[in-house]
């Protein structure tokens, strides 16, 4: 009995990461998405493909789907492991494939020893979906036929054990047993691994369709592009391709360009890609943000300063502009500027000519300024804080690169790009987002841009644990868009709304001293097992938590409850003592 109420718990423990989102129709299990289909509609997809590839190449096939799935279910069950034995914790994988409805898991024998990697499984499979439907379309076969299911069991163990370990249908509904029996080993405890192990590795038919994919993709992303983009720049959002192909086209030529954007949208890396793609590659960048530099010393650095021009100019040095004689100036918020570094500019770009100062010989320069800004110049130039020749000089061609909220199809291709960079970074090996934490990503509105993506994807890099997944609660985003309210599975199948939307007044009570946190806790708490009826399980499931979770709050508010009783006892079983005596 104690088993089977511990087995029970087990599984409502796993009913409760079933999440289903009625807003935008998504299905969660953890923060994996899951899908609901038809069992008849797959039955018939797994018939095409047999069609189609033939048996050999379909089991190949549906052997490493299975596996795949398997790895992942994996992942849930390492964190259902704290506190749990061994075979506790990998019997998640056999709730989870019942959970699933693929096929009922009874384990015969199990021998689990991670720290030695020692395996050895026997397991019962009734109502197995696959071998059913395989029977019923291509009648009794000659071998065992429940494909994916196998692979799930190869990938889910392999991933638990940190080893490979290899499973062999032994019995099958498909050949005409009345039940499916597996038996999993380590691979090398096999005398036909050979056999089986090819079925996980994919053939030159599954490579030429998931390259053609690719291909395809790539050509989607880049309909009007000639040549790949340059390595540091990541895009296929529309916007984005329109500010690339504007900087592209300018890049051969020497007029200056501005860009315009909101800050921390890239535009140093666009003028990067300018410099790069130009004539000029080979020569200097030089960059400069007008508005880190204090007025009184924008000249001397833009422009240079002779020995004893001011007090402090102990030697002369050479400006920005001549540093990057011959090549690019990319001056950042040139909407900063001074008035009178203004006018110096306005000469430079006509002339090609500076004077340090303090000197007042001329040197020729040769440069091609590409500025940039977030503020609206043509506004400064109606309030007389820029002037107006500047601003047709560096307004000839204009490039404007779109906020990331407007590049949502970025965000994914940057967020990797950044996960490979600081993993390789920091000396850890992870292994990409969990569904929950990508739709958060894409959820999110960006107000920081590509600079907040790029601090966010290095801080989770490193609070993530090395072999994981990045997660949602790994970002910690600053501002949350509002997501839909999520729906929770109950044991019998119900659904029931989930979601609390904290209320003012009960905030104000417990600010107010009216109610302390631990008051409203404990009524939230009784509140839901009174709902429940007394069921911990459901009421655990209403609020979020685990089962123990809960007992054990329920228990620690009794035992909080009973010491406030006996302290108020005390005074009335005082007062049954004589009184004190004087002199006593």
């Amino acid at each position: 009995m104690r088993k089977l109420a511990s087995a029970d718990t087990a599984a409502d423990d796993l009913r409760s990461h079933v999440r289903f989102c009625a807003e935008t129709g998504q299905i969660w299990l953890h923060e994996n998405r899951m899908l609901l289909v038809h069992a008849e509609a797959q039955a018939l997809l797994r018939k095409e493909l047999i069609d189609s590839l033939g048996m050999d190449r379909a089991r190949g096939l549906l052997t490493r789907m299975g596996y795949a799935s398997g790895l992942r279910d994996a992942e849930l069950a390492r964190k259902q492991a704290q506190g749990v034995s061994d075979l506790e914790a990998f019997m998640t994988g056999p709730k989870l494939h019942t959970l699933e409805g693929i096929v009922r898991v009874t384990p015969i024998r199990l021998e689990v020893d991670r720290p030695r990697g020692r395996f050895y499984g026997e397991f019962l499979w009734e109502n197995s979906w696959e071998g059913q439907w395989h029977r019923q379309y291509f009648g009794i076969h000659h071998e065992p036929v429940c494909w994916t299911q196998i692979g799930y069991a190869s990938g889910y163990t392999s991933a638990f054990m940190g080893r490979r370990v290899l499973y062999q249908e032994v019995e099958c509904v498909g050949v005409g047993n009345n039940n499916c029996r597996i038996i999993g080993k380590p691979v090398e405890e096999w005398e036909n691994a050979e056999e089986h192990l090819r079925f996980y590795n994919p053939e030159s038919i599954a490579d030429q369709l998931i390259d053609l994919q690719t291909q395809v993709s790539h050509l989607r992303s880049s309909i009007g592009e000639k040549e790949t983009l340059p390595q540091h720049m990541i895009g296929v959002s529309p916007g984005f391709r329109q500010a690339y192909g504007l900087l592209k086209q300018a890049a051969d030529s020497q007029i200056p360009v501005l860009l315009l954007g909101e800050t921390g949208v890239g535009k140093e890396v666009f003028a990067r890609c300018l410099h790069e793609m130009g004539p000029r590659a080979g020569e200097a960048f030089v960059a400069v943000n007008c508005a880190a530099i204090p007025h009184d010393l924008v000249e001397s650095e833009l422009f240079g300063v002779e020995k004893g021009a001011y007090t402090g100019a102990q030697s002369s040095r050479p400006g920005r502009f001549e540093r990057a004689n011959g090549g690019t100036l990319f001056l950042d918020e040139v909407g900063d500027l001074p008035l009178s570094a203004q006018a110096k500019l306005l000469r430079v770009l006509q002339e090609h000519e500076i004077e340090r100062l303090g000197d007042q010989k001329p040197r020729k320069v040769d440069v091609r300024v590409v500025a940039a800004t977030n503020a609206d110049l043509s506004r400064l130039v109606k309030e007389d804080k820029f002037r107006l020749d500047l601003y047709y000089r560096l307004n000839a061609y204009q490039v404007h690169i779109p906020p990331l909220r407007e590049r949502n199809e970025d965000i994914s291709p940057l967020s990797k790009a950044f996960l490979e960079k600081y993993a390789a970074i920091h000396g850890k090996k992870l292994r990409g987002f969990t569904d929950k934490a990508k739709r958060a990503l894409l959820s999110y509105t960006w107000p920081g841009n590509i600079r907040e993506l790029q601090n966010v994807i290095e801080r989770s890099v490193i609070i993530a644990p090395h072999g994981s997944r990045v997660e949602a609660n790994h970002l910690f985003l600053a501002e949350r868009d509002s997501l839909p309210p999520e729906l929770g599975l109950d044991a019998d199948g119900t659904l029931h709304a989930q979601g609390w939307q904290p209320g003012e007044k009960l905030c104000e009570s417990v600010l107010n001293g009216v109610f302390t946190l631990d008051e409203v806790e404990s009524m939230l708490l009784e509140a839901a097992v009174a709902k429940a009826k007394g069921n911990l399980s459901s009421a655990a499931r209403v609020l979020g938590v685990t089962r123990p979770q809960l007992a054990y709050r329920l228990k620690r508010i009794k035992a909080a409850d009973k010491k406030e009783v006996d302290k108020a006892a005390l005074p009335q079983k005082a007062s049954k003592k004589p009184p004190l005596k004087a002199g006593v």
